[in-house]
């Protein structure tokens, strides 16, 4: 089970390196949402992935399942979202405003101008 969450994790996060470095916004903003699932899966998994039947609830004597990970992982689910939903926003922002979806900032119209000149 180690290396099955070893593993997703690992391809997660490359995919998410890969697509972050892309020239375009979209698959800018998927590889920022394939990292933070990746962080969240290691998140989860440093809670053990050993299934030992204890409860979420402190109950009668019985030890108690680590919930410090699962929270750190629901409040990384909600800042994730909300960083995807800013990032979706800049980038239809910076699409209109540019006429371009390059991360590199240039408008369509002066890569035209330069192309002109030479």
């Amino acid at each position: 089970m180690e290396a099955l969450y070893a593993t997703t994790t690992g391809l997660l996060a490359a995919c998410g390196v890969y697509l972050t470095l892309r020239g375009r916004t979209f698959p800018v903003v998927v590889g920022l949402t394939l990292l933070s699932y990746a962080v969240n899966l290691f998140l989860f998994s440093m809670g053990g992935l050993a299934m030992h039947g204890n409860p979420a609830v402190v109950g009668a004597g019985s030890p108690a399942a680590d919930p410090l990970p699962q929270a750190l992982v629901l409040t990384a689910i909600v800042i994730g979202f909300a960083m995807t939903a800013f990032v979706v926003i800049l980038a239809m922002r910076a699409r209109g405003d540019l006429g371009s979806d390059h991360v590199n900032g240039n408008r369509l119209d002066d890569s035209k101008e330069k192309e002109d000149t030479k």
